[in-house]
């Protein structure tokens, strides 16, 4: 299995709450996060859509994104969001393609 390693950002509406994670596999676990199939905090949440991602080379970059995200200001998340995805549009479609 080739691994495509990324981070992403899912909520369940705009301005709503945050959960931010990295994969080697988006497309995989976005479709878990989406129908329920990881537990804890994204279900409890019901954060379903995708309004956020990067792209990497290797896991140790991702990994590395990841945590410096996590260390941010909320204010910041949203601003990283809302430039590239300003009406907080799920993006689900874009990476099922």
């Amino acid at each position: 299995m080739e691994r495509h390693p990324a981070i992403y950002i899912l909520t369940n509406r705009r301005g709503g709450t945050l959960y931010i994670g990295v994969t080697s596999n988006l497309l995989a676990r976005v479709w878990q996060h989406r129908h329920d199939r990881v537990e804890g905090f994204t279900r409890r949440y019901r954060l379903h859509r995708l309004v956020y991602f990067e792209s990497f080379s290797c896991m140790y970059d991702a990994i590395s994104r990841e945590k410096q995200i996590k260390a941010w200001r909320r204010s910041w998340k949203i601003e990283l969001i809302e430039k590239r995805n300003p009406e907080w549009r799920d993006l689900w479609h874009e990476i099922i393609r």
